[in-house]
Order: C-alpha cells, then sequence, then structure tokens
C-alpha cells in the first residue's frame, strides 16, 4: 500500500471513529441534581435501559448543583426537590436554554430521631424553627432549651446540605426564608450519612426525603408534626400528604427537561414519556416508597409534557402547598 493510500485510509478511519463518537453521544441522556430524587429517576433509567439501547448516566450533586450544570448545557434532565429559583432561571436565560418542569411524584420532608429517644413524641413547627433558625447557632445545645419538660440531653443535628432542594424548601418552610438555617449541624448531600449520623446518636434530629426514613424506619422514628397552635400531630405517609394533613413539610418533586433542543431529541422524549407513562409510573413510585401522583395529576402533567410547553409554575419564588394541577395551569 502506498503512502498516499494509507493516509486515505487513516482519514476514513478517524472520520468513522469521530462519526461513531457523535453518533454514540447522541444516544447518552445525562441527568444531575437531587439526591432525593435520584432514587426514583434511577429506577426508572435502569428499567428503562433494559428495553433500549440507551445510555443513561444518573448523578448526584444536590439540587443546586444540578442546576448549575443544567443550566450550562451540560445535562439534558435535572432531578429537583424543589422549583427553580430566579437566579438559576436566569443563568438558563443567559445561556439560551428553555425547561419544561415536570412534577413526578409527591415526598413528606421527614423529621426523624433516634430509635432509642423516649421523649420527643411529636414537635410544632414552633419548635423546629426553635432549633434551626439562624439565631440559634452556638446556643441551642440541648432539648431541655427548646422545651423545658425534655431531659438536658444534648441535641445533635444532621441535615442536607445548603446545595440541596430540600435544605432551601425545609428552611422557607419551617424558618420562614429558604437557605435561612443555623450552620452548626453536620450537613451532607448524601441522605444516608443523615441516617447514619442520626441512629449513633441518642439526642440527634434530622431531615430528609420519606423514602430515606422508609428504608431505614427499623433505625429511626419519624416524628409527627403539630403544623400550628391546636393542631393535631400528623406523621408523614402517602395518605396524610394526599389529604393535605402533613403540613408544611409535604412537597412535590420534579425532573426538568431542557426544552431547548434536548426534549425533541428521540431518545430523551422516549425516556420522558417512559418516566410519565400513567400505567407504570405509580407502581415505580410505591415500589421504592415514594408518593405516587394521584392519576388526574398524572394526567395533567402529561398533557403538560406532550404540548412541551417550556416555564415554571413558581416563576423563581419557593411556595408551599400549591397543588400541582394549579402550578401547570399557571404556565402558559
Amino acid at each position: 500500500m502506498t503512502n498516499n493510500n494509507i493516509k486515505h485510509v487513516l482519514i476514513a478511519t478517524l472520520i468513522a471513529t469521530a462519526c461513531s463518537t457523535s453518533h454514540a453521544a447522541e444516544k447518552t441522556i445525562n441527568i444531575d441534581g437531587s439526591s432525593t430524587v435520584y432514587p426514583l429517576t434511577k429506577e426508572v433509567a435502569d428499567e428503562f435501559q433494559k428495553i433500549r439501547k440507551i445510555k443513561v448516566n444518573v448523578n448526584i450533586s444536590g439540587t443546586g448543583g444540578g442546576f448549575s450544570k443544567f443550566c450550562r448545557g451540560e445535562t439534558q434532565i435535572q432531578n429537583a426537590s424543589r422549583p427553580i429559583l430566579k437566579k438559576e432561571m436566569e443563568l438558563c436565560k443567559e445561556a439560551g436554554i428553555q425547561y419544561i418542569e415536570l412534577p413526578v411524584a409527591y415526598d413528606a420532608l421527614t423529621v426523624v430521631v433516634n430509635k432509642e429517644n423516649n421523649f420527643i413524641k411529636s414537635l410544632s413547627v414552633d419548635e423546629l424553627k426553635k432549633i434551626w433558625q439562624p439565631a440559634a447557632q452556638g446556643k441551642i445545645k440541648s432539648w431541655h432549651q427548646v422545651n423545658s419538660s425534655w431531659p438536658n440531653v444534648p441535641l445533635t443535628l444532621y441535615g442536607p446540605g445548603t446545595d440541596s432542594g430540600t435544605f432551601d424548601y425545609f428552611t422557607e418552610a419551617i424558618v420562614g426564608k429558604a437557605k435561612q438555617s443555623r450552620k452548626d449541624y453536620t450537613a451532607s448531600e448524601d441522605d444516608n450519612e443523615l441516617v447514619h449520623g442520626v441512629t449513633t446518636e441518642l439526642g440527634a434530629l434530622g431531615y430528609f426525603g420519606y423514602a430515606y426514613f422508609e428504608e431505614n424506619q427499623d433505625k429511626l422514628a419519624a416524628v409527627p408534626i403539630v403544623s400550628k397552635k391546636d393542631a393535631p400531630a400528623v406523621l408523614p405517609s402517602a395518605e396524610s400528604v394526599k389529604n393535605g394533613s402533613y403540613q408544611p413539610l409535604s412537597r412535590p418533586l420534579f425532573i426538568y427537561v431542557n426544552a431547548t433542543a434536548a426534549a425533541f431529541k428521540p431518545e430523551v422524549k422516549e425516556f420522558v414519556d417512559f418516566y410519565l407513562y400513567l400505567k407504570s409510573s405509580p407502581n415505580v413510585a410505591k415500589r421504592i416508597r415514594f408518593i405516587p401522583l394521584p392519576a388526574n395529576e398524572y394526567i395533567a402533567v402529561n398533557k403538560h409534557w406532550k404540548a412541551l410547553r417550556p416555564g415554571s409554575g413558581f416563576d423563581g419564588v419557593p411556595e408551599v402547598g400549591v397543588k400541582i394541577e394549579d402550578l401547570i395551569a399557571r404556565i402558559k
């Protein structure tokens, strides 16, 4: 073979390799974001990959960390345990990225104590605020300081990091403003680390998504929440979330889909169709201990997805207790 022929073969090989790499890249879906939503999306991705030869990478960097990547165009789908914020909307706008907001399940943000703790029967929103507000830092160190009827047991706290949507939602619902919290607590984006921390100390208190409590209820006790004065204490459950009695810590969970280009790629559209499929979505959610949407809300979300209508029903402002059908109706 002449040098000229070798050169042509090498060029052809490089072109073929580049085309092959490009084709492979088109058949990969990258997802990041919330650790709370991760188990649900990962389960859907695993099921999807059994029937389609499309690679779905699902990673965890917290809702805030995930939106940073999503708004740079690094991921096609974003897991989120709270709605997109104004600053993230601006980042996406600057990058020319539109998005479709899709509620996929409900969550009961669950406050937990050590299984051996026998003195905490319930906690009010006011007591939780007293524990977690910024003014409590370095001052509220024992349970007795929260309520004089409780013993002088050291209070150790575990919760999500500041990039977590769970952190944002909890602080909004309990303290009254997102991201306002004492800082002297053990923070982690890995909910399993929070579970482990609460199981090792009698006076520990933590919070995270309901699914992680369900997986570890042999080690942890969920705390009934008193939403306001004279209201009954309510435990987190599928029923208390659906009937609206578990307040203010029930919330929708989301995925956001890049609507600029990715939503129109066949593999991304196919994956989201699979995710929202009415005949299987509730069963997948239940299987991994998430709270499925009611049938009418799945139908509303599917119609919203089929319309490919970009935007957010929250307009960048956190809101507690919003109904999904009302949320979708806001997006024009």
